[in-house]
């Protein structure tokens, strides 16, 4: 039969074997973790220097169209000058004259209007006279 010492130091090394099976256990599962983890890793780094070279050049591309918007924004500028001068030139080449008609033909209309009236007039006192 087993004497106490003999029974606690069986107990004591039943306890050490279960502890050292569950730290096995958790070591081959975190090395297994570190495994995968490092495959990821792995995978995800050859997938993204394609991804960052695809990415340098859609920014080039974008840089190339940004600078031809720029030219044609700049051209629609000059274009835009261009024609508020000739609408302002125009304005004044036809404005002016087109005032010194209108108040010409303003004039003559007034001027003969009165002469009717003052016709009129001479007319109905040269028949009260008579």
């Amino acid at each position: 039969m087993l004497t106490g010492g003999e029974l606690a130091a069986l107990v004591a090394s039943i306890v050490w074997a279960v502890v050292a099976v569950f730290l096995c256990v958790a070591l081959v599962k975190l090395t297994r973790l570190l495994t995968e983890a490092t495959r990821a890793v792995s995978e995800f780094r050859e997938r993204t220097a394609p991804l960052l070279d695809d990415l340098a050049a859609t920014v080039e591309r974008a840089h190339g169209s940004l600078d031809r918007v720029e030219e044609i924004t700049a051209n629609l500028a000059s274009s835009s000058e261009d024609v508020s001068t000739v609408t302002a030139l125009t304005r004044s080449a036809v404005t002016g004259p087109l005032i010194k008609v209108a108040s010409l033909s303003y004039g003559m209309r007034r001027v003969l209007g009165r002469r009717k009236t003052l016709a009129l007039i001479r007319t109905r006192r040269r028949k009260e006279r008579v």
